[in-house]
Protein backbone atom coordinates (compact mmCIF):
# COMPACT_ATOMS: atom_id res chain seq x y z
CA UNK A 1 0.00 0.00 0.00
CA UNK A 2 1.39 3.38 -1.00
CA UNK A 3 2.20 5.65 1.94
CA UNK A 4 0.53 9.07 2.01
CA UNK A 5 2.97 11.13 4.07
CA UNK A 6 4.56 12.18 0.79
CA UNK A 7 1.75 12.17 -1.80
CA UNK A 8 2.53 12.08 -5.53
CA UNK A 9 3.47 15.52 -6.90
CA UNK A 10 4.21 15.10 -10.63
CA UNK A 11 4.90 18.66 -11.73
CA UNK A 12 3.07 18.38 -15.04
CA UNK A 13 -0.15 17.58 -13.16
CA UNK A 14 -0.16 20.78 -11.07
CA UNK A 15 2.37 23.16 -12.64
CA UNK A 16 -0.19 25.97 -13.15
CA UNK A 17 -1.27 25.76 -9.52
CA UNK A 18 2.36 25.61 -8.37
CA UNK A 19 3.02 28.76 -10.38
CA UNK A 20 0.15 30.51 -8.58
CA UNK A 21 1.53 29.56 -5.16
CA UNK A 22 4.98 30.71 -6.27
CA UNK A 23 3.69 34.07 -7.52
CA UNK A 24 1.65 34.76 -4.39
CA UNK A 25 4.55 33.74 -2.13
CA UNK A 26 6.83 36.20 -3.90
CA UNK A 27 4.39 39.02 -3.15
CA UNK A 28 4.06 38.08 0.52
CA UNK A 29 7.83 37.68 0.77
CA UNK A 30 8.34 41.11 -0.80
CA UNK A 31 6.11 42.66 1.87
CA UNK A 32 8.23 41.07 4.60
CA UNK A 33 11.43 42.17 2.90
CA UNK A 34 10.24 45.78 2.61
CA UNK A 35 9.40 46.17 6.31
CA UNK A 36 11.70 43.78 8.19
CA UNK A 37 15.13 45.01 9.36
CA UNK A 38 17.86 43.35 7.26
CA UNK A 39 19.34 40.12 8.58
CA UNK A 40 22.50 38.34 7.52
CA UNK A 41 22.30 35.98 4.57
CA UNK A 42 19.01 37.61 3.50
CA UNK A 43 17.04 35.74 6.16
CA UNK A 44 14.64 38.71 6.35
CA UNK A 45 13.17 37.89 2.91
CA UNK A 46 12.20 34.28 3.65
CA UNK A 47 8.91 32.79 4.85
CA UNK A 48 8.51 30.10 7.50
CA UNK A 49 6.31 27.03 7.78
CA UNK A 50 3.41 27.39 10.23
CA UNK A 51 0.74 24.83 11.10
CA UNK A 52 -1.56 25.74 8.20
CA UNK A 53 0.64 27.60 5.76
CA UNK A 54 3.55 29.94 5.15
CA UNK A 55 4.06 32.89 7.47
CA UNK A 56 6.04 36.11 7.41
CA UNK A 57 6.49 35.80 11.19
CA UNK A 58 5.79 39.08 13.07
CA UNK A 59 6.77 42.13 11.01
CA UNK A 60 7.18 45.65 12.48
CA UNK A 61 4.89 48.35 11.07
CA UNK A 62 5.08 51.62 12.96
CA UNK A 63 3.87 51.07 16.52
CA UNK A 64 2.40 47.63 15.84
CA UNK A 65 3.33 44.21 14.52
CA UNK A 66 1.55 42.24 11.85
CA UNK A 67 1.85 38.71 10.54
CA UNK A 68 0.72 37.49 7.12
CA UNK A 69 -0.15 33.82 6.66
CA UNK A 70 -0.73 32.04 3.37
CA UNK A 71 -3.20 29.49 4.72
CA UNK A 72 -3.34 26.38 2.53
CA UNK A 73 -6.18 24.83 4.52
CA UNK A 74 -8.77 27.55 3.88
CA UNK A 75 -6.97 29.03 0.84
CA UNK A 76 -6.84 32.61 2.09
CA UNK A 77 -4.13 35.04 3.07
CA UNK A 78 -4.74 36.14 6.66
CA UNK A 79 -3.12 39.20 8.22
CA UNK A 80 -3.34 39.73 11.97
CA UNK A 81 -1.90 42.57 14.01
CA UNK A 82 -0.62 42.88 17.55
CA UNK A 83 -3.73 45.01 18.23
CA UNK A 84 -6.06 42.13 17.43
CA UNK A 85 -7.17 43.29 13.98
CA UNK A 86 -7.64 40.78 11.18
CA UNK A 87 -8.18 40.90 7.41
CA UNK A 88 -8.17 38.16 4.76
CA UNK A 89 -8.46 37.69 1.03
CA UNK A 90 -8.64 34.52 -1.09
CA UNK A 91 -5.99 32.69 -3.05
CA UNK A 92 -8.12 31.67 -6.01
CA UNK A 93 -6.03 31.95 -9.14
CA UNK A 94 -6.44 35.69 -9.54
CA UNK A 95 -3.86 37.56 -11.59
CA UNK A 96 -0.90 39.09 -9.80
CA UNK A 97 -2.16 42.63 -10.35
CA UNK A 98 -5.43 41.76 -8.60
CA UNK A 99 -3.68 39.83 -5.82
CA UNK A 100 -1.36 42.77 -5.13
CA UNK A 101 -4.27 45.20 -5.16
CA UNK A 102 -6.11 43.04 -2.62
CA UNK A 103 -3.00 42.87 -0.46
CA UNK A 104 -2.47 46.62 -0.56
CA UNK A 105 -6.10 47.47 0.22
CA UNK A 106 -6.33 45.00 3.09
CA UNK A 107 -3.03 46.05 4.64
CA UNK A 108 -4.07 49.69 4.37
CA UNK A 109 -7.14 48.88 6.48
CA UNK A 110 -4.73 47.81 9.20
CA UNK A 111 -2.60 50.92 8.92
CA UNK A 112 0.24 49.06 7.23
CA UNK A 113 1.94 50.89 4.36
CA UNK A 114 3.92 48.26 2.44
CA UNK A 115 5.94 49.33 -0.63
CA UNK A 116 5.34 47.18 -3.71
CA UNK A 117 7.56 46.13 -6.55
CA UNK A 118 5.56 47.28 -9.58
CA UNK A 119 7.27 44.79 -11.88
CA UNK A 120 6.39 41.94 -9.50
CA UNK A 121 2.72 42.96 -9.47
CA UNK A 122 2.31 43.71 -13.17
CA UNK A 123 0.88 40.36 -14.29
CA UNK A 124 -2.68 40.31 -15.70
CA UNK A 125 -2.78 36.61 -16.54
CA UNK A 126 -5.12 34.44 -14.48
CA UNK A 127 -3.68 31.39 -12.72
CA UNK A 128 -5.12 27.97 -12.06
CA UNK A 129 -5.69 27.13 -8.40
CA UNK A 130 -6.60 23.50 -7.79
CA UNK A 131 -7.35 23.10 -4.09
CA UNK A 132 -6.76 19.35 -4.20
CA UNK A 133 -3.29 19.91 -5.63
CA UNK A 134 -2.61 22.58 -3.01
CA UNK A 135 -3.59 20.14 -0.26
CA UNK A 136 -1.12 17.55 -1.60
CA UNK A 137 1.58 20.21 -1.85
CA UNK A 138 0.98 21.33 1.72
CA UNK A 139 0.99 17.77 3.05
CA UNK A 140 4.39 17.24 1.44
CA UNK A 141 5.75 20.56 2.67
CA UNK A 142 4.82 19.88 6.29
CA UNK A 143 6.65 16.55 6.15
CA UNK A 144 9.72 18.05 4.49
CA UNK A 145 9.80 20.82 7.09
CA UNK A 146 9.73 18.27 9.92
CA UNK A 147 12.54 16.19 8.41
CA UNK A 148 14.74 19.22 7.72
CA UNK A 149 14.29 20.36 11.32
CA UNK A 150 15.24 16.91 12.61
CA UNK A 151 18.28 16.94 10.31
CA UNK A 152 19.23 20.45 11.49
CA UNK A 153 19.03 19.33 15.13
CA UNK A 154 22.18 17.28 14.66
CA UNK A 155 24.29 20.20 13.47
CA UNK A 156 27.15 21.53 15.54
CA UNK A 157 27.85 25.21 15.10
CA UNK A 158 25.76 27.77 13.24
CA UNK A 159 22.90 26.96 10.90
CA UNK A 160 20.02 28.85 9.36
CA UNK A 161 16.37 28.34 10.25
CA UNK A 162 14.42 26.02 7.97
CA UNK A 163 12.89 28.60 5.65
CA UNK A 164 11.04 29.07 2.38
CA UNK A 165 12.74 31.19 -0.26
CA UNK A 166 9.94 32.84 -2.26
CA UNK A 167 12.05 33.60 -5.34
CA UNK A 168 12.52 29.88 -6.07
CA UNK A 169 9.83 28.35 -3.84
CA UNK A 170 12.30 26.04 -2.16
CA UNK A 171 12.33 25.03 1.49
CA UNK A 172 15.89 24.90 2.75
CA UNK A 173 18.37 24.96 5.61
CA UNK A 174 22.02 26.06 5.54
CA UNK A 175 24.85 24.64 7.63
CA UNK A 176 27.99 26.72 8.20
CA UNK A 177 31.33 25.03 8.77
CA UNK A 178 32.60 27.97 10.83
CA UNK A 179 35.41 28.73 8.42
CA UNK A 180 35.83 31.59 5.97
CA UNK A 181 36.30 30.95 2.28
CA UNK A 182 39.92 31.75 1.35
CA UNK A 183 40.15 35.06 -0.44
CA UNK A 184 36.69 36.18 0.71
CA UNK A 185 37.52 37.46 4.19
CA UNK A 186 37.32 41.10 3.11
CA UNK A 187 34.94 40.56 0.23
CA UNK A 188 31.21 40.07 -0.04
CA UNK A 189 30.03 38.91 3.41
CA UNK A 190 27.25 36.87 1.80
CA UNK A 191 29.87 34.67 0.14
CA UNK A 192 32.52 34.63 2.87
CA UNK A 193 31.25 31.64 4.87
CA UNK A 194 32.00 28.03 3.98
CA UNK A 195 28.60 26.32 3.95
CA UNK A 196 26.28 23.62 2.69
CA UNK A 197 22.70 24.13 1.53
CA UNK A 198 20.03 21.42 1.81
CA UNK A 199 16.52 21.82 0.48
CA UNK A 200 13.43 20.85 -1.46
CA UNK A 201 12.32 22.30 -4.79
CA UNK A 202 8.98 21.72 -6.50
CA UNK A 203 10.81 21.64 -9.84
CA UNK A 204 12.40 24.18 -12.17
CA UNK A 205 13.97 24.61 -15.59
CA UNK A 206 16.95 22.50 -14.61
CA UNK A 207 14.91 19.62 -13.18
CA UNK A 208 11.25 19.50 -14.19
CA UNK A 209 10.18 17.41 -11.19
CA UNK A 210 10.15 17.91 -7.42
CA UNK A 211 13.52 17.07 -5.89
CA UNK A 212 15.73 17.38 -2.84
CA UNK A 213 19.20 18.83 -3.17
CA UNK A 214 22.44 19.23 -1.25
CA UNK A 215 25.13 21.68 -2.35
CA UNK A 216 28.44 22.83 -0.90
CA UNK A 217 30.00 26.28 -1.19
CA UNK A 218 32.63 26.38 -2.38
CA UNK A 219 32.37 22.92 -3.93
CA UNK A 220 35.29 20.93 -2.49
CA UNK A 221 37.42 18.74 -4.71
CA UNK A 222 36.09 15.20 -4.75
CA UNK A 223 32.58 16.15 -3.60
CA UNK A 224 30.89 14.89 -6.75
CA UNK A 225 31.06 11.12 -6.89
CA UNK A 226 30.94 10.44 -3.15
CA UNK A 227 28.64 7.53 -2.15
CA UNK A 228 24.93 8.33 -1.96
CA UNK A 229 21.91 6.22 -0.94
CA UNK A 230 19.97 4.30 -3.60
CA UNK A 231 17.82 6.60 -5.72
CA UNK A 232 20.05 9.66 -5.26
CA UNK A 233 22.51 10.93 -7.84
CA UNK A 234 25.00 13.67 -8.51
CA UNK A 235 23.90 16.59 -10.66
CA UNK A 236 26.15 19.05 -12.52
CA UNK A 237 23.88 20.78 -15.05
CA UNK A 238 22.98 24.25 -13.78
CA UNK A 239 24.24 23.58 -10.26
CA UNK A 240 26.60 21.08 -8.67
CA UNK A 241 25.21 18.90 -5.93
CA UNK A 242 23.48 15.74 -4.84
CA UNK A 243 19.86 15.21 -5.89
CA UNK A 244 17.13 12.88 -4.63
CA UNK A 245 13.95 12.90 -6.74
CA UNK A 246 10.83 13.38 -4.63
CA UNK A 247 9.22 10.49 -6.52
CA UNK A 248 11.64 8.10 -4.79
CA UNK A 249 10.01 8.93 -1.45
CA UNK A 250 6.52 8.33 -2.79
CA UNK A 251 7.33 4.66 -3.33
CA UNK A 252 9.37 4.19 -0.13
CA UNK A 253 7.95 2.49 2.96
CA UNK A 254 9.83 4.82 5.32
CA UNK A 255 10.17 8.08 3.35
CA UNK A 256 11.29 10.23 6.27
CA UNK A 257 14.18 7.90 7.04
CA UNK A 258 15.05 7.72 3.34
CA UNK A 259 15.22 11.51 3.17
CA UNK A 260 17.28 11.74 6.35
CA UNK A 261 19.71 9.16 4.99
CA UNK A 262 20.17 11.23 1.83
CA UNK A 263 20.71 14.49 3.73
CA UNK A 264 23.16 12.91 6.15
CA UNK A 265 25.13 11.16 3.40
CA UNK A 266 25.45 14.39 1.43
CA UNK A 267 26.46 16.30 4.55
CA UNK A 268 29.03 13.65 5.42
CA UNK A 269 30.48 13.91 1.93
CA UNK A 270 30.78 17.69 2.00
CA UNK A 271 31.74 18.22 5.63
CA UNK A 272 34.46 15.57 5.59
CA UNK A 273 36.06 17.16 2.56
CA UNK A 274 35.79 20.59 4.16
CA UNK A 275 37.54 19.14 7.21
CA UNK A 276 34.64 20.06 9.49
CA UNK A 277 32.38 18.24 11.90
CA UNK A 278 29.45 16.28 10.56
CA UNK A 279 25.87 16.21 11.77
CA UNK A 280 25.28 13.70 14.54
CA UNK A 281 23.21 10.69 13.54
Amino acid sequence: MQQTLFPPLPLDAWRATRDAIHAYARVIGQIRRALTPPQKHWWHVSLRVAATGLTTTPVPAGEQLFEALMDFTDHHVHVRTSRGQHVAWPMAGQALAEFCDQAQRNLSQLGVDAPYDETLCAGEEQYAYDRTAVTRFWQAFTQVDAVLKKFRHGFRGESSPVQLWPHHLDLAVVWFSGRLVPGQEDGDPEHADEQMNFGFSTGDEGLAEPYFYAMAYPTPDGFVGQPLPDGARWFTEGFTGAVLPYSVLVETEDPRQKLLAFLRAAHEAGASLMGSRRAET
